[in-house]
């Protein structure tokens, strides 16, 4: 069996940064990530924009200089790419973590599609966009739903319905209006997020003003078929012609995983019970980086506060060290 210091689960900004960070007091750890390093962003929309600036995003004192103040998606790809190969991290790709128990030993068996390893410390940063939120309606579960948006073209001149009301709806209904698809925005809130990009609002508006997209507030889906989607707008339910579903209606983190390893979760919050001055879990030696501490509020903690979970997590280790 192969033994580490540490094992980080999860490669995304967090996970780099965790081991950057570890890298710093002389602990060279293991990443490994279930697709390849910053998968989640990989995954963003192909034309998205940051809402942090680029100095934001920065990670193992490597700067990020991108023209615009605001980085788009392939520029933090080829950054994260960079940071990677700069300092030479270790990383197992394409490695699914399905397991973690401590043994007789007191060490932890991280078990993944690949084989076994043993290593005294885990650092669990796996994020939270590989969980949508379900809104648990008949029909949710067509292949014409989906939960993630990629571009607009494949929609020309097709009937969309974006549900949801923040970045991602919003971002998802722009780039479909320019592919020319009809657009349906649905959203139970009765105003515009707040969290909605300021830069993007205006021109969302514009459009809904002059009737290219139909904005629906205090509306629920109540139901997708085939070919039409219903609404219901608290007296009534709408059928709308639709061909095409975007959810946009967040994401959660992967309790269940957490839970497997004795991590316990508060109920209410979906936070993992952890000390915010060292990261470490209630598990001793399972530290947690990133997202997956904010729990169900995903708006708590992004790439640019989440960074810094790894350096209390190194300065926490380095002391303990002989």
């Amino acid at each position: 069996m192969k033994k580490e210091t540490a094992i980080i689960i999860g490669g995304g900004p967090c996970g780099l940064s965790a081991a950057l960070e570890l890298q710093a007091v002389g602990i060279n750890a293991l990443i490994i990530e279930k697709g390849n390093i910053v998968n989640a962003i990989y995954n963003y929309p192909t034309h998205q924009t940051f809402f942090s600036s680029s100095e934001k995003l920065e990670i193992g004192n490597v700067p990020f200089i991108t023209e615009n103040r605001k980085p788009v998606r392939n520029q933090a790809l080829a950054y994260y790419r960079e940071v990677v190969k700069r300092k030479n991290l270790r990383i197992h790709s394409f490695e699914l973590v399905t397991h973690v128990h401590k043994n007789n030993q007191g060490q932890f068996v991280v078990t993944t599609s690949k084989g076994e390893y043993e290593a005294e410390h885990v650092i669990v940063a796996t994020g939270y966009y590989d969980s949508p939120n379900y809104m648990s309606v008949p029909g949710e579960n067509l292949p014409k739903v989906h939960h993630y948006f990629k571009e607009g073209h494949p929609y020309f001149n097709q009937d969309v319905v974006v549900i949801g009301g923040k970045n991602s709806s919003v971002d998802a209904a722009l780039e479909l209006v320019k592919a020319d698809a009809r657009v349906t925005v649905i959203y139970r809130g009765s105003e515009y997020s707040k969290s909605v990009k300021p830069w993007i609002l205006p021109e969302f508006e514009a459009l809904v003003r002059n009737g290219t997209i139909e904005m629906i507030f205090d509306a629920v889906v109540t139901r997708i078929d085939e070919h039409t989607v219903t609404y219901s707008n608290g007296k009534e339910e709408i059928t709308i012609p639709n061909d095409f579903v975007f959810a946009m209606t967040g994401y959660h983190p992967d309790h269940s995983f957490l839970e497997k390893m004795g991590i316990e979760i508060d109920f209410e919050s979906g936070r993992p019970l952890f000390d915010p001055d060292t990261m470490e879990t209630n598990v001793q030696g399972i530290f947690i980086a990133g997202v997956i501490a904010a729990g169900n509020n995903a708006n708590e903690i992004f790439i640019e506060n989440g960074r810094f979970h790894g350096r209390q997590i190194a300065e926490y280790l380095a002391s303990r060290q002989p």
